[in-house]
């Protein structure tokens, strides 16, 4: 087995997408953890009863990374950003399909972090929240971009500092600009 290092990591990841069926048997031992404890994170928002479970967020989440032959990520924190980003798709998904069988109702909640709550109520609608972040991306790309690694991702403003390559302050200004108007977007829901 190979040492668990962010370059080995991020080497047979770009093996990995470019079709490489050994480096991605060897990459999965490497990230799977870290994966296991993002999608946690995100399930442990999710209501009771929720039917999809971290393996299998993990294990959907590393076949879509996979898949892409455009993957090139600059390390582990990158790397990091793009899996939450996969995972974010991948409940997004999932919560429409549970949305559509039940013609309408049911919708996923899911519950924010208090230190990243945009909303004073503590459930917010996962589907509702995706279209505020797509709305988001079309008015300000790099607030929304800092949204995503904050509470998908779960990155410190540290860590999304150096994801953007911005300051740390510029990335606590967008957060607050970004929490102040999705709060403001999702009350029209």
């Amino acid at each position: 087995m190979e040492p668990s290092t962010p370059g080995n990591a991020t080497r047979l990841l770009a093996q990995a997408s470019c079709g490489d069926g050994a480096a991605a048997a060897r990459l999965m031992p490497l990230v799977y953890q870290e994966l296991r404890e993002l999608a946690e994170r995100y399930l442990s928002r999710e209501p009771r009863g929720h039917t999809l479970q971290p393996t299998a967020l993990v294990h959907e989440a590393f076949l879509r990374l996979m898949d892409a032959t455009h993957l090139a990520p600059n390390g582990q924190t990158h790397f990091l950003a793009i899996a939450a980003n996969v995972m974010r798709r991948v409940l997004v998904e999932h919560a429409r399909a549970r949305h559509a069988a039940k013609r309408g109702g049911g919708q996923m909640r899911v519950t924010l972090d208090s230190a990243m709550a945009v909303l004073p109520e503590p459930d917010l609608d996962l589907l509702a929240l995706d279209e505020a972040l797509e709305k988001l991306a079309t008015l300000d790309a790099r607030q929304a971009r800092v949204v995503e690694l904050r509470f998908f991702g779960g990155l410190t403003m540290d860590e999304v500092a150096e994801q953007l390559g911005m300051s740390k302050r510029t990335v606590e200004d967008d957060w607050a600009l970004a929490r102040a108007w999705l709060r403001r977007e999702l009350r029209k829901k």
